[in-house]
């Protein structure tokens, strides 16, 4: 893609928590980046030719035998470099610096004081308020290095090179904790690198729409839609690429969301005129559930009855060459699934319902470059409403997994209508755009309670709402009283058969955001 070569910034992950977010904090100054190994070949990150490079952070102590390095050949490249905690104690020892454990380990919040003007520091106030997160520091710098920053149990907390465009930051600018982290990363970029800050997403959409154009050709493609964010943005991407030429799979297995199957049929048979297929196997779904409570046995069934009923339809539409999937940049990342990416694979990718290989289709990932937040932009650019875009992340298996215990009709009717009530209320309030995800879990046990004058014996309802802003951490919502006061009273009052409900207040670790 033109514009995406043309300007793009490189992130060499050593393993860091925040890779991810940091390159995220690159993009939304509108400069492309890609998180890369970090041990690429520099004749390699030649090839790429970035305008600048960023060493990230990471676990694992630079003077540790089995420490992760990088080619030693990129400091000669003369690419504006930046290091990153791990990052820069690595560049300080690679040119002639010691790093040691830190005789006072600093972790969360530190006041650092800017002691030399220049460019990384531009327009960013003298003391600033930082986010720490390291063991070993840098001791001792040669006279190749300025110090430019320095906090109470940190001499070294920026520096610089004298002759070469490398930067080093002990601190992490791309966490929200460190204020002043974008106006660094900015000027990183915009002073130091010489990015224009030209990459936009609507660049992206208009190429990606020809790039499908020229690979489809007159053939069609297959998506299989889950009422999820991902899937539905990879199929209005498609219907502005080739239109009648793509044909859009809903497997409705009983598991949705109140309103969700009939919301994804809508937008995409009167909106955007696609030809849907809509299978309906709630039947099927449920009968392979009858006596499991194992959650991963759940999931397993799951996943077998849906790749028979997506086959069973897809064998049915003519002439299809290609099959698309809503596969984002952390998918590919996490995966392993670049050349250049990340050397350890940290997961199995989760491609459409596991699909199997010898379906025989060619695969389009139209979003693979794309984060969430970019994917939801990219959503309402394609003219997608706003229910759709930003709806919360719903699991692969639906509410199989929020319904504990057996999964029945009428248990799932009763999940069904108490997560309704819990989304309208957050939605009422003006929160649902600020929480991360807000639902209900029916649980496999019943309590007592007293409703009139007549005791009962029925079941209880968890409310989980959390805050996050990767889903790899998070933490419950604060939620007013007063609005989990009206989603508990109008549960019982509207959902028969349940007399009770609690609150999650679990942060993730330990726990996890679903319950199974």
């Amino acid at each position: 893609m033109g514009r995406i070569a043309d300007e793009k910034v490189l992130v060499l992950d050593f393993g860091s928590q925040y890779a991810q977010l940091i390159a995220r904090r690159v993009r939304q100054q509108r400069v492309y980046c890609e998180i890369v190994r970090h041990d690429i070949a520099a004749a390699r990150i030649k090839e790429l030719a970035p305008r600048g490079i960023i060493l990230s952070g990471g676990p694992a102590s630079v003077y540790a035998p089995q420490s992760p390095k990088c080619d030693p050949g990129i400091f000669q490249l003369d690419v504006p470099m930046l290091g990153i905690c791990y990052g820069m104690q690595l560049a300080c020892e690679a040119l002639g610096g010691r790093v040691a454990h830190a005789p006072s380990r600093e972790y969360g919040r530190a006041t650092c004081r800017v002691t030399s003007d220049n460019d990384l520091f531009a327009d960013v106030p003298r003391e600033t308020r930082v986010w720490m997160s390291h063991g070993d520091q840098v001791t001792d710098v040669p006279d190749a290095f300025v110090p430019l920053a320095q906090t109470d149990t940190c001499p070294f907390a920026a520096v610089r090179h004298r002759h070469r465009p490398i930067y080093g930051l002990q601190f992490h600018p791309e966490v929200t904790h460190t204020p002043e982290g974008n106006a660094i990363l900015g000027n990183f970029l915009f002073r130091v690198c010489r990015c224009s800050g030209s990459w936009r997403l609507g660049d992206f959409a208009d190429e990606t729409i020809e790039t499908v154009r020229r690979r489809v050709g007159p053939s069609r493609v297959i998506c299989g839609l889950s009422g999820g964010v991902d899937s539905a943005v990879v199929a209005a991407l498609l219907a502005r690429a080739i239109g009648p030429q793509l044909s859009c799979i809903l497997v409705d297995n009983g598991l949705l969301r109140q309103g969700e199957a009939e919301s994804v049929i809508r937008e995409f048979s009167d909106h955007f005129k696609t030809d849907l297929h809509v299978v309906q196997a709630q039947d099927r779904f449920l009968a392979a559930l009858v006596g499991q409570i194992n959650p991963q046995d759940k999931r397993r069934r799951i996943g077998h009855v849906f790749i028979e009923c997506f086959a069973d339809e897809a064998a049915k539409i003519d002439d299809a060459r290609f099959l698309a999937q809503g596969t984002l940049y952390p998918d590919v990342i996490e995966s392993g699934g670049s050349r250049d990416g990340p050397a350890a694979t940290i997961k199995l990718h989760h491609n459409v319902g596991g699909l199997p290989e010898d379906l025989s289709f060619q695969l389009i990932e139209p979003l693979r470059d794309l984060f969430k937040d970019e994917v939801r932009q990219l959503g309402l650019q394609l003219g997608l409403p706003e229910e759709i875009v930003w709806r919360h992340p719903f699991p692969g298996p639906g509410l199989a997994v929020r319904c504990l215990g057996e999964v029945t009709r009428q248990r799932l009717e009763v999940l069904r209508q108490a997560d309704a009530i819990v989304v309208e209320e957050i939605k009422a309030a003006g929160l649902y755009r600020s929480t991360a995800q807000s639902f209900a879990v029916l649980l496999p046990v019943q309590s007592v309670g007293v409703m009139g004058d007549s005791r009962t014996y029925e079941d209880v309802v968890a409310v989980r709402s959390i805050d996050s802003e990767d889903f790899m951490t998070a933490d419950w919502s604060h939620l007013p009283y007063e609005l989990l006061a009206r989603v508990s009273t109008r549960i019982i009052n509207e959902v028969a058969g349940v007399n009770r409900v609690v609150y999650d207040v679990s942060s993730k670790p330990p726990a996890t955001i679903e319950w199974e």
